[in-house]
């Protein structure tokens, strides 16, 4: 049967196309639309209905500017945002572990609609797949004054939603095969530092058992910080940076004014740290929902028995430089002025220079703010879990090759169509490098059954991390056979040289540098 019952009401799902074995459920709200008297506030339930809802096409996403390649493109009057999607095996045995997947985007865009997170090859492997969308950009993350510290307006509103469906799986996902004590939550980039947030926040405690983070993001700001991001906004905007003002501000107008913000520290070389990745919201540490930056807080123990799985690539910002939304920093002069604005010691700029020699600067900066934003705090997230006594089992996707005269590169959000198991997508070619072989095929099917195998019990097929020995040699590096049998060869013959050394991370450069916490 396609039709499932909720507490909010009856559902028909249609099969997927991919697998008729596989029933997919799209678009079914989770929450109420977050707009009019509910605009700015926690998440509420939504209506419940009458007769049977059909839920056969991908909801509505959240209000932004972004356009993407297969999915639904935001415009004004679209409010029912807070839906997710489930795909199911259609004859699965009930009981299943339960993956839920937070989609990254810089905490500004995307949606669980993308062509990377059709759920279809992991429900295949026996998981009841579960995609959300949340409040993003101003509406999710964007502080609003409160006389009460946020009670009524609260900050984190995008943690919120995740929360919200979260309580929705718990409560409904038995419906669809599931089992509400076998969830694993995902995510990557902004979405995987989301599930770092709600790893560490109570009022997330025994939502989830397991955890999977794909390069997540360091950053993470203050309330004051995010108080003096909301006064560039509405001074944008043309409103005032009060509730009343910021409420008057349609959805469109707040977009509209933070890509303008955005673009003016991108165009400003002395804007500091903003320059260089113009990102300007992110969770904030609000006393309520967060304490700390989810690294401090994994430190502290804070995990509790969650088990992660963490995961990073190898070439993380080169795929913001090929995207046009990173600074090019092409002179040493430059890369001086990078360094000294997020306070990076000169022998960890020197330590990259050695390990790159014939690299431009370019590439030089890439790998610092690779390693940065992206790989060095992944690699801390997981270690920190383990040191304090969690289990944590850490991986790095280092897939990459020549073709037609190019380097495909082991960039930022090429895992995850290999994790997700949609190769075969056109519209991700470009993540991927072209069109997949068979050793990519190969490599897809080991990741995805990486994936299930973490989700179902809690082995992803090598071993923890010891907290004792921090990354050690229990990294799984995740490379197409050719890749494996090449780094074998060369080194036999003693010439991996630097490229070895690129490829582990710079890792022990990095040992030696305080890794600065950063704020959006």
């Amino acid at each position: 049967m396609d039709v499932f019952t909720t507490k909010s009401g009856t559902v028909r799902g249609r099969r997927a196309e991919r697998d008729r074995g596989i029933v997919v459920v799209r678009g079914l709200p989770y929450a109420a639309p977050p707009f009019g008297a509910l605009r700015f506030r926690d998440p509420q339930p939504p209506e419940p209905w009458d007769g049977v809802r059909d839920c056969t096409a991908f909801g509505p996403v959240a209000p932004q500017s972004a356009e993407l390649p297969g999915a639904p493109v935001w415009s004004p009057g679209d409010e029912d945002v807070l839906t997710l999607n489930i795909w199911t095996p259609a004859d699965g045995p009930g009981d299943l572990p339960v993956l839920v997947w937070i989609h990254g985007g810089a905490y500004v865009f995307g949606s669980s609609a993308q062509p990377d997170f059709d759920g279809t090859a992991l429900a295949g492997e026996g998981l009841v797949v579960v995609t959300l969308n949340s409040r993003l950009g101003f509406e999710g993350f964007g502080h609003v004054p409160c006389a009460d510290r946020g009670a009524a307006f609260p900050d984190n509103r995008g943690l919120l939603d995740q929360i919200a469906a979260l309580e929705w799986v718990r409560d409904n996902i038995a419906a669809f095969g599931g089992s509400p004590d076998r969830v694993t939550l995902a995510g990557q980039s902004s979405g995987a530092t989301s599930v770092a947030c709600l790893t560490v926040a109570d009022r997330a405690r025994g939502l989830f058992r397991r955890a999977v983070l794909h390069s997540a993001v360091n950053a993470f700001a203050s309330v004051e910080q995010a108080a003096r991001t909301t006064a560039e906004v509405a001074a944008e905007a043309g409103v005032p940076a009060t509730r009343a003002g910021l409420l008057a501000a349609p959805p469109g107008a707040l977009v509209a004014a933070t890509d303008r913000v955005c673009a003016r520290y991108a165009q400003d070389p002395a804007s500091g740290r903003r320059h260089y990745d113009p990102a300007i919201y992110g969770p904030v540490a609000d006393g309520v929902l967060l304490t700390a930056d989810p690294l401090e807080a994994l430190a502290a123990g804070a995990g509790g028995p969650v088990e992660l799985l963490v995961c990073h690539t190898t070439e993380e910002y080169w795929l913001l430089d090929a995207v046009g939304s990173s600074a090019k920093i092409t002179t040493k002069e430059q890369l001086a002025v990078f360094a000294a604005d997020f306070g990076l010691p000169d022998s960890l700029v020197e330590g990259h220079r050695e390990r790159l020699p014939d690299a431009p600067v370019l590439d030089v900066y890439l790998s610092l703010h690779s390693g940065l934003l992206f790989a060095e705090y992944s690699s801390r997230l997981a270690e920190a879990h383990a040191r304090a006594g969690g289990r944590a089992f850490l991986a790095r996707f280092d897939r990459r090759r020549d073709q037609a005269g190019r380097r495909v590169r082991a960039w930022h959000c090429a895992d995850i169509p290999f994790a997700f198991g949609n190769l075969h997508e056109e519209s991700l070619h470009f993540l991927v490098g072209g069109p997949p072989g068979e050793a990519d095929a190969e490599l897809s099917r080991r990741m995805t059954g990486a994936w299930a195998a973490f989700a179902a019990h809690g082995d992803p097929g090598w071993e923890p991390l010891d907290g004792s020995a921090g990354s050690g040699s229990a990294v799984r590096v995740w490379r197409t056979a050719e890749e494996r049998a090449d780094a074998v060869r060369r080194a036999a013959e003693g010439a991996a040289g630097g490229a070895s050394r690129a490829q582990n991370g710079f890792r022990d450069l990095w040992r030696t540098a305080g890794l600065p916490l950063l704020a959006p």
